[in-house]
């Protein structure tokens, strides 16, 4: 496991957010400092990606990521902009063979054990399970994970306050990404206070898992 995906487990929960203007970014990165995530996967869904990921990286106080990375041209975009981790929707092997090769974090995504297998090929241990409730839910994530007894998973699609806890006490869950935390509409409006509420939410549930496991 790359040591910058193991910090994920402390985390519990990992922010993916589509930010629309950059200059929200900043505002953004100081929520989740405040409420004590400082951790963000920033999507390629938008043209201020990039921006925005250089922005919140030279804070120095954030652990900031890509997500819905497609291409080794985006790996290199978001290195460039100061990315710490690569995060992708399915599991690609050239996007797969260039990050192992490099040593960068890399977490595909997956939601079969064909996808599983292959990501084992390339020494991969810790795999976005996607999209996670459009595909079974936690019922399949047991089922699938069964046989493959090193790996640990992300999942992240449909993950919410309601079914957030569920996910954290199955021990091959080594954390959750969830959009919810910081919707773009949130995002774009300024609604700060409610993200920050929504980050207290998930972190009490993240203690409260971590409370029970102990």
């Amino acid at each position: 496991m790359h040591e910058m995906i193991a910090r994920f487990k402390d985390l519990g929960v990992i922010p993916v957010v589509a930010i629309e203007q950059a200059k929200n970014a900043m505002p953004l990165a100081d929520t989740l400092v405040k409420g004590g995530l400082p951790c963000v996967e920033i999507t390629f869904r938008t043209k201020a990606a990039a921006e925005a990921m250089k922005i919140m990286a030279s804070r120095g106080d954030l652990l900031v990521g890509a997500g819905t990375v497609l291409t080794i041209d985006q790996v290199i975009t978001a290195l460039g902009a100061g990315a710490q981790f690569i995060v992708s929707p399915g599991f690609n092997p050239k996007v797969a063979r260039y990050c192992v090769a490099n040593d960068i974090a890399y977490t595909p995504g997956v939601c079969t054990p064909s996808d599983i297998e292959a990501a084992l090929d390339f020494g991969l241990d810790v795999l976005k399970f996607f999209p996670a409730e459009a595909f079974g839910g936690l019922k399949t994530l047991k089922a699938m994970s069964g046989p493959y007894t090193t790996v640990s998973f992300v999942p992240t699609g449909g993950i919410n306050p309601q079914n957030l806890a569920k996910y954290l006490q199955f021990p091959k869950v080594l954390a959750c990404g969830g959009t919810w935390l910081a919707k773009a509409a949130q995002i774009s409006a300024g609604r700060f206070d409610e993200i920050l509420a929504n980050i207290q939410q998930a972190l009490d549930i993240v203690a409260a898992c971590k409370k029970s496991d102990s």
